[in-house]
């Protein structure tokens, strides 16, 4: 991404929220590519016979993202972090709707980056992988929010600071101690 590209995302974002319609327009434009990196990323973590395709996913996102009322867009780090989590959302709806469809069977299944999540059985559930999230929100819905920033949007541990208004040491402590309660949490719902 080049350098100019930031501001203009986070002045379209502006201008989507003083109810710009152009902007609506440039703006998918602008991060077109970003999402779509982002979904292949959802979709490198699927299982082979995903029958949801990366562009539609990006599209009904973006969809989803527009349709929000009231959000003050604090810049390209939120909009990404907000849109993986619209991603992860839909393939977790993918997911209940095939399983269900299959009375439990074919959940999908993604590996874990190992590098987020040392230790971490490389097949978790995405419905598991949910499941601990959600409970961790019910703990700490910031570090939640993290959890979805760093690994699902891959954001910097300084892009998630900025976006979370925190230090940068204070976001790698909470990731430490995240990583170990998530991985602790995936392996009781795996044994």
């Amino acid at each position: 991404m080049d350098s100019k590209k930031p501001s203009e995302v986070t002045q379209l974002l502006h201008e989507l929220g003083v109810g710009g319609q152009p902007a609506t327009d440039r703006l998918f434009a602008a991060v077109y590519q970003e999402l779509r990196n982002l979904a292949e990323q959802f979709f490198r973590k699927e299982r082979p016979d995903q029958t949801l395709q990366a562009t539609a996913l990006v599209h009904e996102a973006y969809l989803k993202l527009l349709d929000q009322r009231n959000v003050d867009w604090q810049g390209r780090a939120h909009f990404l972090g907000v849109a993986a989590q619209a991603m992860r959302r839909i393939l977790l709806d993918h997911a209940r709707r095939r399983g269900a469809a299959k009375r439990g069977g074919g959940w999908q299944r993604i590996t874990l980056n190992d590098k987020l999540i040392p230790g971490l059985e490389p097949d978790a559930g995405l419905l598991a992988l949910d499941a601990a999230l959600e409970k961790l929100a019910e703990l700490d819905s910031r570090q939640a929010q993290m959890v979805e920033l760093r690994f699902f949007a891959g954001l910097s541990v300084e892009e998630v600071a900025k976006v979370l208004g925190m230090s940068k040491r204070s976001v790698e402590r909470e990731w430490t101690m995240v990583r170990a309660w998530l991985r602790r949490e995936l392996s009781k719902s795996s044994g």
